[in-house]
Formats: structure tokens, C-alpha cells, sequence
């Protein structure tokens, strides 16, 4: 395994994209083994994908996952939940080095990157904090920018939160050139991602248009060849030919 890389938004925009590999779909039964695997294969960041059955339909994990992960890898969480102010805090104590949320559900979202930013400098981590807004496929893209100086990252999901199976939708990509306008004019420098979708087929198309972070997950822990399938989505992500 390669030293824990240093993670913050600078880290994220240098020498991407960046592959984030989801662990939902591994076998969390053997979790410790899992995340090993990615050390191994040389990934960096793990994603964990939060879900309460109530913003979205599935039921999933919390922060006994995040913090079970352990601090080999950075830790990459997505909260797609109900009310995300009242759920940070559990989150960022379990070891979380991004946190994303969606706007839609929080109330004051601006409390709540306030908050992130307030409860990790009273933890007195030395690890920096990178705060994202995820963007659902129905959302407008301009919701984003009462938030760009409060936030380090944008998540735009490629696919509707919470449900399995679906397919890239294509009208992601002009999505994603829109925030990435939005951030331009801004002059902030934050980091843009995209989730939900990606394939072996589509990965190499995604890593050409200059994202700093991809979210993977099934395609890697398919039940079958989760290492082989890893070693493929990294070369993929970070420009290499498939094995």
C-alpha cells in the first residue's frame, strides 16, 4: 500500500481524475479485506454512500462504516439523507475527509456547510475537510451557486440517488460543463465529480473532460474479480489502455 495520500481540494484538483471506488456492492462482511484490496491496487479514495430511506428509497450505512474503514484510504461520504445538519457531526468524527450533501432537503444549507467547517476545526484533525454539494439529475444546475464560497467540491450525479441498476444519463455531460462555467466565473477552486453509471464502457470518455474525481462502485465489486476489475477502472480513470 502507497502512503495515505494528503487529500484537501489542492490535493484533489492535482493530477486527476481521481478514481473514488464505492463500497457498498463489496462484501461488507469482509470489509477489512476489501478496503486492503483497494490499498493494494493503489486507490485513494473510498466512497461510502450514506442513505436514510427517507431522501432517497434504500436504507444503507452510517458512520460505524465510515469510521470501520479506518484511515489507510481517504474517506469519501455522500450523505443522500433527510435533514444532513443533524447527521454531520456523527459522520466527521468517524473520520470523513469529504463530506457531500444535498441541498435540497437542508433546510439552511448554509448552516450546514458552516457547521461541517466549525465541527471539523473544533476536532482538531490535521487532515483538511473538502465540503460538496451533490447535484441530482433533476436539479438546476445554477442552485449550486449561492453555495460556491462555501464549499470545495460539486458531486453531479449521473443517475437519480437511490436506486440501482440505472444508466448514465447523457445530458450529464452538458451538466457538467455548466458547473463547471459556474466555477470559472466564480474564481473559487473547487473540485467537480461525477457519480452514478460508470462503466468499464463510458469511464474513458468520463476521464477526458477534465473531472477531478470519478465515483465507481459495481463495476469494481461485482461479486466476481473486485481486484482485476479495480486494477482496469484505475488504468481506465487515469488515462491507461484496458488489461
Amino acid at each position: 500500500m502507497t502512503e495515505r495520500p494528503s487529500g484537501g481540494v489542492d490535493w484533489l484538483l492535482e493530477g486527476g481524475p481521481r478514481p473514488s471506488i464505492g463500497i457498498l456492492t463489496a462484501d461488507l462482511a469482509r470489509l477489512g479485506e476489501e478496503v486492503a484490496l483497494l490499498g493494494r491496487i493503489g486507490a485513494e479514495l473510498v466512497h461510502v454512500d450514506v442513505m436514510d430511506g427517507v431522501y432517497c428509497p434504500q436504507l444503507t450505512v452510517g458512520a460505524p462504516i465510515v469510521k470501520a474503514i479506518g484511515p489507510a484510504l481517504l474517506r469519501d461520504v455522500h450523505l443522500m439523507v433527510d435533514d444532513p445538519l443533524a447527521k454531520i457531526e456523527p459522520i466527521l468524527a468517524a473520520g470523513a475527509d469529504i463530506v457531500t450533501v444535498h441541498i435540497e432537503r437542508a433546510g439552511h444549507p448554509h448552516r450546514v456547510f458552516t457547521a461541517l467547517k466549525d465541527l471539523h476545526a473544533r476536532g482538531g484533525s490535521d487532515r483538511p475537510l473538502v465540503r460538496g454539494i451533490g447535484l441530482s439529475p433533476s436539479q438546476p444546475v445554477e442552485e449550486i451557486e449561492p453555495f460556491l464560497d462555501e464549499i470545495e467540491y460539486v458531486l453531479v450525479l449521473a443517475i437519480d440517488p437511490g436506486w440501482s441498476g440505472q444508466a448514465f444519463i447523457p445530458g450529464t455531460l452538458g451538466r457538467i460543463e455548466r458547473v463547471r462555467e459556474l466555477i470559472d466565473r466564480s474564481g473559487r477552486r473547487i473540485a467537480v465529480g461525477v457519480d452514478g453509471g460508470v462503466t468499464m464502457a463510458n469511464v474513458s470518455n468520463l476521464a477526458g473532460l477534465g473531472l477531478d474525481v470519478i465515483v465507481t462502485g459495481s463495476a469494481v465489486f461485482d461479486g466476481n474479480a473486485a481486484e482485476a476489475n479495480g486494477r482496469r477502472m484505475l488504468e481506465l480513470v487515469r488515462g491507461g489502455s484496458p488489461t
